[in-house]
């Protein structure tokens, strides 16, 4: 059997659906004041003074912070609905669909939120492997709850997800850095 290893955005689409999803989700003046108070954050992460999990926490706290667990999953539920096809490259969703022909065990791997890429996985008939946000008697608390699945957290969760003994190939899709240890996992790896 093969397993497929599909990182999200970038790689299956021509935006980030984080960057999507946050103007989707507040109005035009609120995403610019907010995006205005993330800026120093912005600022630390690309002087790799602080590290891409937390400036995205402090990003999703900036945004969110206090939000119900209803409201977001609504927002996030419609936003998957109405938006992420429009960004998916019809191409590179050919490969995904020839994997899932041949009878291939396909997985999207990816930093993005689960609860904006569940939806449109369940639809797409893919596994997902992603990072999600906590959320404590009903109300998002600022924090994920599991580690951001980049770079090295996405070499764990497909090893603690399955026995990648059990395939005998493995192929890899990615575009970026936090990519470079899932491709390593491949027999066959690309990057876009």
């Amino acid at each position: 059997m093969t397993l497929a290893l599909f990182d999200f955005d970038g790689t299956l689409t021509s935006k980030d659906s984080l960057g999507e999803f946050l103007k989707y989700s507040v109005s035009r003046g609120r995403y610019i004041l907010n995006m205005i108070k993330f800026f120093p954050y912005f600022i630390l992460w690309q002087l790799r003074l602080m590290k891409n999990s937390v400036a995205k926490e402090h990003l999703f706290r900036i945004f969110f912070n206090g939000i119900s667990e209803d409201n977001f999953r609504d927002i996030a539920t419609k936003f998957s609905h109405e938006k992420l096809d429009s960004i998916v490259i019809n191409e590179r969703m050919q490969i995904v669909k020839k994997h899932q022909a041949n009878g291939d065990r396909v997985i999207i791997v990816s930093a993005s939120i689960m609860c904006w890429l569940q939806p449109w996985c369940d639809k797409n008939g893919i596994e997902l492997l992603s990072t999600q946000l906590e959320f404590i008697n009903g109300l998002f608390t600022g924090k994920f709850l599991t580690p951001n699945c980049h770079g090295i957290e996405k070499e764990n969760r497909i090893k603690k997800h399955l026995n990648l003994k059990d395939y005998e190939k493995i192929c890899a899709f990615g575009d970026s850095s936090g990519d470079t240890q899932m491709l390593a996992l491949a027999d066959e790896a690309t990057k876009y």
